[in-house]
């Protein structure tokens, strides 16, 4: 594969909420099957952001607060990838921080990436071919056997 840029997918825009946005506008937002996350801003910065698992977790958060709001729920700091990242480098940083979305920030707000914008494009299996002298040439076999010749 060659490395593509988080820039080239043109990340979709999330819409964006303030902090004291209560959760239920939030999470009317999310019954948008083209929403995924939303975005929480505050002071022109990204303060964080809300999925559908951060509404299904607010259960707990209701039984110590009557009206909840986005910052009660949301998860903050968002994990943020720049839009020169490649794919793979998002990919990695959603397993590591273990996401599944993430906000993409250059000097301002530019959108947000998950898994089911990267999925296209990467393979479940990542191989990493180090050629060395002339090309393998693959083959099958009658049997249906992959067969290399050098």
């Amino acid at each position: 594969m060659i490395d593509r840029h988080i820039a080239d997918l043109q990340p979709e825009f999330a819409p964006t909420v303030r902090p004291e946005t209560p959760v239920s506008d939030v999470a009317e937002a999310l019954c948008d099957p083209d929403v995924s996350a939303v975005v929480v801003e505050e002071n022109e910065s990204i303060a964080g952001i809300v999925t559908a698992s951060d509404v299904v977790a607010m259960v707990t958060v209701t039984e110590t607060e009557h009206h909840p709001t986005a910052r009660a729920i949301m998860s903050s700091p968002p994990v943020t990838v720049s839009p020169d990242a490649t794919l793979v480098e998002a990919a990695e940083r959603m397993r590591a921080a273990g996401v599944g979305h993430l906000v993409v920030e250059g000097e301002t707000y530019r959108g947000v990436v998950s898994t089911a914008t990267l999925a296209p494009f990467l393979s479940r299996h990542r191989l990493d071919v180090e050629w060395r002298g002339e090309p393998s040439v693959f083959t099958a076999s009658r049997d249906g056997r992959l067969v290399v010749k050098n």
